[in-house]
């Protein structure tokens, strides 16, 4: 990655500095690069200076100085730059952009590939909604995002897998059984509870419930996620599973031999203000019954007795709450809290024209008033559901345009992104020209740099998502790629008499296809050759 090389060479600009005790001992992970929001800053910057300057006690642009020198000779720059109050500007060298459109083209679907995860086992649970009722838009939102973020960090070296776990025992499976015979104690409401009841013949709430969950998890779940949704789950795990083979009691004995419970009013208690809760938490109540914690234990030792050195859950912005007593957890049964990652997910609404102006569309599945997710993407396609999902971050609530989405236009996001690659794929199909061995030295126009200054950073958006989680920028950074093409399609002529600098510019736009198709497949969305 260029990033990584720029950093390196500031490390071995550090490191000369301090043989020659004119730097202190500095940390060197504390390095950080950036991309400059002006483009007069160059195409990347550090602020390492600024760091290193706290600990001298010395003016920071004064050890830019310093620093510059020693790293700006460098085969990796055109120029390098100091800048008030201390931070170094670096300028990528044309020789080296021109040299990374051979790379892309020789990689192709591995340009972007790492082993920054060293194979590491990472279980992703997503979506896990309680089978009661079809996948709404909220449970799916975690679904795309979950199943994005296993791509990522399977392209970063990791190996993750999808997991989906089933609440299929408990008060919940009780309602869905009231609600479906219909009696007074009857929570949801809808068509499928309609249809349900039709089918089921069972008057016993709890086999009702029973025989519903497992129509429902068949029929509204797993198919959908499987067929609608794109998404192939390594593993559906059964809460009751937990119970039936004992692992609940296991978790329980391991936490009272460690001297980690306590009974208070015929309750038992789980000290998990020892572990950074706010209060301890109740594993059996008076009354005889586990609560949801206890099967979370039991299931967090599951996991990680299968070999897994990182958990990551989407839940949704309601289960925020609950987070800390997770960890609380994992730290119980002798993991560390950075194992437990979770993820919490605002909202999703949908926006629509209604009586001549946009309005949003209300939602409630014990009320019978929701959008399946199957519907959405019956009226605007899963590439167009994906893309708007996945453009937005989970913390922050999603308003999902249907009459943008249905557009066929550049207004709409994943059009825009699309049609770039099908504008490639048909200049490409329209040359006729082999590329052979190019000579991508002629691509030194302004705007074919700056195409490949977007290209070269595909890599590190792989990497900072696998960091930290945001898959949001997946989309961001397709949306910004094409815009580059577009603007270097409208000012540099790919096809002309001169037919080396037309072999290069097909250089250039094949790389800009391969990247555009990889971070596309990264987010679940096709790459149409043609629209």
């Amino acid at each position: 990655m260029t990033r990584e090389k720029i950093r390196k060479t500031i490390e071995k600009g550090i490191k000369s500095l301090q043989k020659l005790n004119k730097l202190p001992k500095f940390d060197l992970s504390d390095i950080l690069i950036e991309y400059p929001r002006e483009k007069s800053h160059g195409d990347y910057s550090t602020n390492t200076c600024l760091k290193i300057a706290k600990i001298a006690k010395k003016n920071p642009m004064e050890i830019a100085e310093l620093l510059k020198k020693e790293i700006e000779q460098s085969d990796l720059f055109d120029k390098v730059e100091t800048a008030s109050p201390g931070f170094i500007n670096f300028f990528i060298s044309q020789k080296y952009l021109q040299d990374h459109v051979k790379g892309i083209l020789k990689q192709k679907d591995k340009f972007g590939n790492l082993k920054v995860g060293k194979k590491e086992k990472v279980n992703i649970e997503f979506i896990s909604a309680n089978p009661t009722g079809p996948l709404t838009l909220g449970n799916s939102r975690g679904g795309f995002c979950g199943d994005v973020l296993a791509n990522v960090l399977e392209k970063a070296g990791y190996n993750p897998e999808r997991e989906y776990y089933v609440n299929d025992i408990g008060v919940q499976i009780l309602k869905l059984g009231h609600s479906v015979v219909k009696d007074s104690e009857a929570v949801y409401k809808g068509k499928y509870i309609d249809d349900l009841n039709k089918r089921i013949s069972e008057k016993d709430p709890k086999k009702a419930g029973e025989r519903a969950s497992k129509i429902i998890l068949k029929e509204m779940i797993k198919d959908v996620v499987k067929k609608d949704m794109g998404i192939k789950f390594d593993t559906f795990f059964s809460e009751k599973k937990l119970y039936t083979s004992k692992q609940i009691d296991k978790a329980l004995d391991i936490l009272k031999k460690k001297g980690l419970t306590y009974m208070k009013e015929d309750a038992l208690w789980f000290k998990s203000t020892q572990f950074g809760d706010d209060k301890d938490r109740v594993l059996i109540k008076s009354n005889g019954d586990k609560t949801y914690l206890v099967s979370d234990i039991a299931y967090l030792k599951n996991k990680f007795d299968r070999g897994f050195k990182k958990l990551i859950y989407f839940w949704g912005a309601d289960h925020h709450g609950y987070i800390d007593r997770v960890r609380a957890a994992a730290q119980a049964l002798g993991y560390g809290k950075e194992q437990v990652e979770v993820i919490t997910m605002q909202l999703v609404s949908v926006m629509k024209v209604g009586d001549g102006k946009k309005e949003i569309i209300r939602m409630s599945k014990r009320e019978g008033v929701y959008t399946m997710i199957q519907e959405l993407i019956e009226q605007v396609g899963l590439d167009a559901v994906r893309f708007f999902f996945l453009t937005r971050g989970v913390n922050n609530h999603l308003i999902f345009d249907l009459d943008l989405a249905k557009e066929q236009s550049q207004k709409n996001p994943v059009y825009y992104v699309q049609y770039a690659h099908a504008r490639i794929s048909s200049i490409i199909k329209k040359s006729k020209v082999k590329i052979g061995k190019t000579n991508l030295n002629l691509l030194d126009n302004e705007k074919e740099l700056n195409l490949i200054k977007e290209l070269i950073k595909f890599p590190e958006v792989v990497e900072d998502t696998a960091k930290d989680y945001q898959v949001q920028r997946l989309g961001h950074y397709a949306t910004k790629l094409a815009d580059n093409f577009h603007r270097f399609y409208e000012g540099c002529q790919v096809i002309s008499e001169d037919k080396k600098m037309t072999q290069a510019r097909l250089g250039l736009i094949s790389a800009t296809k391969i990247t555009l198709k990889n971070v596309l497949e990264l987010m679940g969305i096709s790459s149409p050759e043609k629209m």
